[in-house]
């Protein structure tokens, strides 16, 4: 059933508004630490991964207005989660944080091709899924690593948070990770002389960022994050709204959301998307009775993103004051979920199974040649024990 609304639009509800808030409070102190860690990752100072930070959130909240409004749909826009996760996981480049951006800006630019031109959108789709949950698995295993390894350097505080999410997760698991982020915000507060900040750097500051481009780059960060904002963020988004009973073209979303990520590379940012988790809190039914005005959820969304877009550099400020295995560990946290999701998928089918772990094995092994980062040699490796299994396969005995 399309959900589409022609009809004359109401304002929000209480329903809708507290749904699109509770969505943006948990995409944005869910996963904020891993923009962070990702961006610093690949070059990005303080300041320019508060500038990207920044840029993607207000990127995300303006696309999640205009497409909700425009469609009368809950089209619920998010960052690219694992793709910062992939970023956290890969070497500063050659050229440092502006061959990054360049970077961005080809992944971007590969998403606004892919909606507008079928045949790439069918390539990626062609991927076996497998594969891309293996390779996305091998990325995302080391930041998920990072709790147990802050247990075992910081006792105490990363007992606390473990132990926080843990206990929120058994009452309420969307809300654990928020509230170990909160806990994490009171260690640091109560252990950290945060009166040697720099108080400039708490005020939204964007930076420009002029790009370099080079063709290990475009192998080894635009080409991966492109793959993993598709597989794992714009084809499950899809699905999620069509689950709530949306049915919305895809190929101009992807294109949409391509066209904000490249307006906000410059800045910074990596990549918005579709999201999926919140999408579900915006597209479900507890967001309001009528499914014909539960785009407001999402228009709400939005807006609060915009706002938490400002907040920015506190919040990269107050983290980069925090020992950095306790902002690790929280990020490692908020990626649990999607390492189990990736890790069923990639050995569900077991003709693939031998294919998707020789994935998994190389990307987490943290494999680098020509300044190329093991998720392209992963997905390559993979690729090749999969294409040579069908041939055995179709051999004749």
């Amino acid at each position: 059933m399309d959900q589409r609304q022609v009809s004359t639009p109401h304002g929000p509800s209480i329903e809708t508004f507290s749904a699109g808030l509770l969505a943006a409070f948990v995409g944005f102190a869910s996963s904020f630490a891993v923009i962070i860690q990702g961006l610093t990752a690949v070059g990005a100072s303080q300041a320019e991964a508060a500038s990207g930070l920044m840029a993607l959130s207000i990127a995300m909240g303006l696309c999640g207005i205009l497409l909700s409004w425009q469609k009368r749909q809950p089209i619920s826009i998010a960052w690219s989660t694992p793709g910062a996760a992939l970023l956290a996981a890969t070497a500063a480049p050659a050229g440092g944080f502006a061959t990054s951006v360049g970077a961005f800006l080809v992944s971007g630019l590969l998403i606004v091709i892919a909606g507008l031109w079928k045949p790439l959108g069918r390539a990626v789709a062609a991927i076996p899924a497998p594969l891309a949950n293996a390779m996305l698995a091998g990325v995302l295993l080391g930041l998920c690593l990072a709790p147990v390894k802050a247990v075992g350097q910081e006792p105490v505080y990363g007992l606390a948070i473990v132990l926080t999410w843990a206990l929120v997760a058994k009452w309420k698991r969307l809300l654990a990770v928020p509230a170990a982020v909160l806990v994490t915000v009171g260690i640091i507060a109560a252990t950290v002389d945060v009166s040697h900040l720099d108080m400039n750097a708490l005020w939204p500051q964007p930076i420009l960022i002029m790009p370099h481009f080079s063709l290990a780059a475009m192998i080894g960060i635009a080409l991966p994050l492109f793959i993993v904002t598709m597989a794992s963020q714009n084809i499950p988004g899809i699905a999620v709204l069509n689950v709530n009973g949306y049915r919305p073209d895809p190929g101009p979303l992807f294109s949409v959301t391509g066209i904000f990520s490249l307006l906000s590379a410059p800045f910074g940012g990596h990549a918005v998307n579709l999201a999926a988790i919140t999408a579900a809190l915006c597209a479900g039914p507890d967001a309001h009775p009528d499914p014909a005005r539960r785009y407001w959820a999402a228009i709400v969304s939005g807006a609060f993103y915009v706002l938490f877009g400002l907040l920015a550099g506190a919040a990269t400020a107050f983290i980069s004051a925090a020992p950095p295995i306790l902002i690790q560990a929280v990020a490692g946290l908020a990626l649990l979920g999607a390492l189990g999701a990736a890790l069923l998928g990639a050995v569900a089918e077991a003709k693939e199974r031998e294919a998707a772990i020789i994935t998994f094995i190389v990307t987490a092994s943290g494999l680098s040649f020509f300044g190329i980062s093991g998720a392209f040699w992963g997905l390559l490796a993979g690729g090749a024990v999969h294409a040579l299994t069908r041939w055995r396969q179709g051999k004749p005995s």
